[in-house]
């Protein structure tokens, strides 16, 4: 059997988020979920956050609490990757969580696209294997949030960039050929949790939002790392706190 053929609504899950996780009451209906670590010691350091919940799995996941701007905001740290992004998504919504505001770096197909530009991914090309799981088969899956995000980020004045994504399994098989197929189709990034967290979100009738910002370029002879790994620590702090300012107006 073919990975695209893993769909399977025709009978239930072995395990489901209610399996492993219990509801928890007042939990924020929203989260925050940032793609690393650094941006927690900056959630730490600049947000005054609490403790209020731990994702248990292949990682002890700490789940933190914020009031911003008036409203309760859970904010964790997902690992990298579609697998453990929706894991960690299905687990908070057997917490109690309702809506989800992604955010990472991305690799870049276009080269006027600047270190730190902010994007809006529109659809996501499925070059992974978790959104089978959670969708029929098709090339790309929509965003159907990616409109009002965008919309939120103009009323916040922040220049931004929408268009499709390639979301990939592999960081070191990105070839020369598939990147240039994926550019043709009208692809702008690539990253490695889009498809997966938009198919999962729909599956599950929740609300998924992602914006990413442009780390490492792949439009050159050579790739070029720009700041892949070393996003200076005020950015860090500036992209949470977009999100954080997303996330109340979802």
């Amino acid at each position: 059997m073919s990975i695209i053929d893993s769909f399977d609504i025709s009978t239930e899950a072995i395990i489901n988020p209610l399996s492993l996780n219990t509801p928890i009451e007042g939990f924020p209906k929203i989260a925050v979920v940032a793609f690393g670590e650094r941006f927690i010691i900056a959630l730490r350091e600049h947000f005054n956050p609490t403790q209020i919940a731990t994702i248990y799995g292949c990682a002890h996941i700490p789940v933190y609490h914020v009031h911003f701007e008036g409203r309760d905001i859970a904010v964790y740290g997902s690992t990298v990757g579609g697998p453990a992004a929706v894991g960690f998504m299905e687990d908070m919504t057997g917490k109690g969580c309702e809506k989800f505001v992604f955010f990472g770096s991305c690799g870049v197909l276009d080269r006027e696209l600047a270190s730190e530009s902010l994007i809006v991914p529109t659809a996501a090309y499925r070059d992974e294997g978790t959104s089978y799981h959670y969708a029929p088969p098709s090339d790309y899956i929509e965003v159907p949030t990616a409109p009002y995000l965008a919309k939120i980020l103009s009323s916040l004045h922040l220049p931004h960039t929408t268009g499709k994504t390639w979301t990939t399994d592999a960081i070191y098989r990105e070839t020369r050929g598939n990147m240039e197929k994926r550019k043709k189709e009208g692809c702008i990034t690539v990253e490695m949790e889009c498809a997966s967290i938009m198919a999962a979100a729909q599956f599950r009738g929740i609300e998924a939002y992602q914006f990413l910002y442009a780390a490492d370029n792949l439009d050159e002879d050579v790739w070029d790392a720009r700041v892949l790994g070393g996003l200076p620590h005020d950015s860090r702090e500036k992209f949470l706190r977009i999100a954080l300012e997303v996330a109340v107006r979802v």
